[in-house]
């Protein structure tokens, strides 16, 4: 099943990178939107009312931190 996945990262995050790896071992593609490399990146992840990274969208649902359980949920 393919699923909508956007990770808002940035460059010296840990989480973000584990998120990261945590997808590519599963074989998940994502959208990466670094908000340090990226100012309307930046503006989006704001506006959602968020300040921290990660924060990862699968298929609209908002997970905000590295939160494996949810994410195994969500990519069911």
């Amino acid at each position: 099943m393919s699923h909508d996945v956007t990770v808002y990262t940035s460059n010296t995050c840990p989480y973000c990178v584990a998120a990261k790896d945590y997808l590519q071992e599963k074989g998940i593609s994502y959208k990466e939107k670094n908000i340090q490399t990226d100012p309307s990146a930046r503006k989006e992840l704001i506006s959602m009312g968020h300040m921290g990274v990660p924060v990862i969208i699968i298929d609209g649902e908002e997970i905000v931190g590295f939160d494996k359980v949810r994410m195994e949920q969500l990519l069911k």
